[in-house]
């Protein structure tokens, strides 16, 4: 008697489990997270406001080794299409040179927002640098990161003037595919 009640009693809580198994997944969608973690002023803790009207990097990752490193940079930016889009990235040393623009071939309207990498970056891991992006019509954005690589890279502002005389250095945009 004891061994059938002990078979029930597992068919029940077996029966349970697959209950909540299945109320579970039915619960669960997959639906992808478009949350954005914007980043955080250091100071303060609270999320940086990003100016709707410029193209803000959020996001900067990297790899490789001294004098040769692979750069991800996560921009968000209005784009509306080829009329108006985030049209490069670059690094820049504190003292306005350039050392580095990945362009961008095509506006990101339906991809908000959006990463992409560039390399080979010649630069020593105690270069102070800053990480901006540009917009074809709106210019610089203020949103930027700036550090080394040896103490690591994190979210600042820059004058959107700052080092105006690079919107004119090759590389530069031949065109907008979309």
């Amino acid at each position: 008697m004891q061994v059938k009640n002990l078979y029930i009693m597992w068919k029940q809580i077996a029966f349970c489990f697959i209950a909540m198994s299945l109320i579970m997944a039915c619960t669960q969608t997959n639906e992808p997270d478009n949350t954005i973690d914007l980043p955080t002023d250091p100071m303060t803790e609270d999320p940086i406001v990003i100016n709707q009207n410029q193209a803000a990097v959020i996001g900067v990752s990297l790899s490789g080794e001294e004098s040769n490193y692979t750069f991800n940079v996560t921009i968000s930016s209005p784009d509306t299409g080829c009329d108006q889009y985030a049209d490069w990235w670059e690094v820049i040393t504190q003292d306005g040179e350039l050392v580095y623009r990945r362009i961008l071939g095509h506006s990101h309207v339906d991809e908000q927002p959006f990463t992409r990498s560039g390399g080979t970056i010649e630069i020593s891991s105690l270069d102070s640098i800053f990480v901006r992006a540009h917009m074809n019509n709106l210019g610089y954005g203020s949103l930027v990161y700036s550090g080394t690589i040896a103490d690591g890279l994190a979210v600042d502002t820059l004058e959107t003037s700052f080092a105006e005389e690079l919107l004119t250095i090759e590389p530069l945009p031949t065109s907008c595919a979309y």
